[in-house]
């Protein structure tokens, strides 16, 4: 009777709520405090540099560079304190009639006129809105002619202006403090604002940047990046060219894999998109022609990193956050263009060519090798099972566009941590693979270990990267392992596996870290869970009698709790790399036979 009741009341009241008075319509800044994911992707806490208030930062740096494009202003300041962020450049500054429209009434702005800038970085008139509107304090001031307009705003609500004469160079200064009611707790981390200005000069040579004190400046472009990031593993010198609107650099390693840096008007296009698979298809048509051989791809691309920059006047991405381009028009000219180059290249660089024909040479036995172990290997797996031992897969994987966005496996460690995560997944987005323990470390190993490997090879299935990387099944590969030592152990083992082997899939920021708490502290009424001794002791202080319980292991957190845990609360630390030169030397510390150099450090640095 109660429940009829109860039902008979929702139905009513679902009912009665959907009327004229319910339809609200919100000025553009309103909708960007309400639905920020559709302008900057991600909020975040700044411990990853696709959070929000690096986007803030990005979207005013955009606007400079875009300056600096058009011939105007050579310099850009950029200061980060504790909670405020500031850019200051001397290219021709708004003008001053329209600074408060240009930064808080969408699509207002320049960038849609080709004669004032046609390689715009930004967001289209939507980046400084942006900025604004989830800003508790944003302050614009355009400088212009000997004259300023000073704006100052509270979460994009105008509070005062100023005009009057100055004495400053001409430009924009724009000062911003992210507003805490949206992102919460967040910090600025220096490394991530570093690489980013690293890329900035890097594709604008000639371009200085300032952050305090440090300068990042680029001569030489894509080539200086490369350089840099590969340092001396290399096969042969940096082949570099650069056009109108394209700039390419590549060069060989000791590593395998292939790896890139792609770019479109300035924006790192992680996930890359037509303007990559054009340049890698180029550079083989290249080799090709000059070597008068029918290299397979596969020989070619082994092993290489490369980075190639773009402009275009009308980009297309598959998302707001830009990291893939998606204009199917650029091919044939990208193609042909980086072909030239590479021919070009190497009828000038013969010592150069003979060291790449013997890396294709050497990728071709090694690859004929490697085929003979991986027949046996998948021999061996069809008598054991069709299916993929030890994985619980999901629905939707990464090829299946938005549904596989979120698509997400974990790698546990044992059955008791699988059983808990596999009670609690979402079956659509969250595939399980169980590991029975500590796997083999691979560092110093060629690549046949994995195929000699059970585990290592159903785990390589399981992710679809066998022949490409680029098949990758699932968008985010989680480590999911204990908080004790034998958990940090297989930890470093799995990102020897994925950074020795499948370096690229670090680095395009696929692999994280699962967070889970570490102590369990409640009462009868109430339950906080803590994720460091700290937060601990806090929540012991807030409840009243409370119960302390320490989790040793994932398999001692109930499905009931692990739930929301890995739901939409997840707490993940995605495994950044800071330059690809460092890995070798940073593995061969951890995982070579180095033992005791490794004791003493820790005894060194032992608390």
């Amino acid at each position: 009777m109660q429940l009829k009741k109860n039902l008979e009341l929702m139905n009513k009241n679902s009912t009665a709520v959907y009327d004229e008075s319910k339809i609200k319509t919100l000025s553009s800044l309103e909708h960007i405090r309400l639905r920020s994911g559709m302008y900057i992707g991600r909020l975040g806490d700044g411990s990853s540099p696709d959070d929000g208030i690096y986007i803030l930062l990005k979207e005013l740096i955009d606007n400079a560079v875009d300056e600096y494009i058009m011939g105007h202003g050579k310099k850009i300041e950029i200061a980060v304190s504790k909670e405020i962020g500031s850019v200051r450049d001397y290219g021709r500054g708004i003008p001053l009639g329209k600074v408060i429209d240009c930064v808080s009434i969408i699509n207002t702005g320049a960038k849609y006129n080709d004669d004032v800038f046609q390689f715009s970085v930004g967001l289209n008139g939507v980046g400084t809105k942006a900025v604004n509107a989830l800003s508790s304090h944003f302050k614009v001031i355009s400088y212009r002619d000997g004259e300023f307009f000073e704006a100052v705003f509270q979460r994009g609500k105008l509070k005062s202006k100023n005009k009057g004469k100055s004495k400053e160079a001409d430009g924009t200064y724009v000062e911003f403090t992210p507003d805490n009611e949206i992102f919460s707790e967040y910090k600025f981390n220096y490394e991530y604002i570093e690489q980013r200005l690293w890329n900035y000069a890097y594709l604008n040579s000639g371009l200085r940047l300032y952050l305090g004190d440090q300068k990042f400046e680029s001569k030489n472009g894509l080539f200086d990046l490369l350089q840099n990031e590969v340092g001396e593993n290399t096969v042969y010198n940096i082949a570099y060219y650069k056009g109108k609107q394209l700039e390419f650099a590549f060069t060989h390693t000791g590593s395998y894999g292939e790896s890139y840096f792609s770019f479109v008007n300035g924006q790192h296009t992680s996930d890359g998109g037509t303007h990559l698979s054009a340049f890698r298809e180029g550079i083989l048509k290249g080799i090709n022609e000059y070597f008068k051989k029918n290299y397979n791809g596969i020989d070619v691309r082994e092993g290489i990193s490369g980075a190639i920059a773009i402009k275009l006047k009308n980009p297309i991405f598959e998302s707001q956050t830009k990291n893939k381009l998606g204009n199917t028009e650029i091919r044939s000219w990208i193609v042909q263009e980086v072909k030239s180059g590479v021919v070009d290249f190497l009828h000038k660089n013969i010592e150069a060519a003979k060291a790449l024909e013997n890396k294709i040479v050497q990728n071709e036995k090694l690859r004929t090798e490697l085929n003979a172990v991986k027949k046996e290997a998948k021999e061996a797996a069809k008598r054991i099972e069709i299916k993929i031992p030890n994985l619980r897969d999901c629905k939707y994987h990464l090829p299946d566009g938005k549904d596989g966005e979120h698509s997400t496996i974990f790698l546990t460690e044992g059955q008791s941590a699988g059983g808990s995560i596999i009670s609690a997944r979402d079956v659509y987005t969250q595939a399980i693979f169980t590991l029975r323990g500590k796997c083999l470390n691979v560092f110093g190993r060629n690549k046949t270990a994995i195929y000699q490997n059970e585990e290592l090879y159903n785990m390589m299935m399981a992710l679809g990267i066998e022949d490409n990387a680029e098949n990758l099944r699932y968008n985010r590969i989680v480590l999911a392992t204990d908080a004790d030592v034998d958990g940090f152990h297989i930890r470093n083992l799995l990102l020897t596996y994925f950074l020795n082997y499948f370096e690229e899939i670090v680095v395009a920021g696929h692999v994280y870290i699962l967070e889970t708490p570490l102590f369990r502290v409640r009462n009868k009424k109430e339950t906080k869970y803590c994720y460091s001794e700290k937060e601990k002791d806090l929540a012991v202080k807030s409840i009243r009698d409370p119960e302390v319980t320490r989790f040793k292991g994932l398999g001692e957190i109930s499905p009931n709790e692990f739930g929301q845990f890995i739901g939409k609360d997840m707490r993940l630390v995605e495994v950044n790399v800071k330059s690809i030169k460092t890995i070798p030397e940073t593995l061969q510390f951890y995982m070579g036979k180095n033992t005791p150099e490794r004791r003493d450090y820790i005894m060194e640095n032992l608390r």
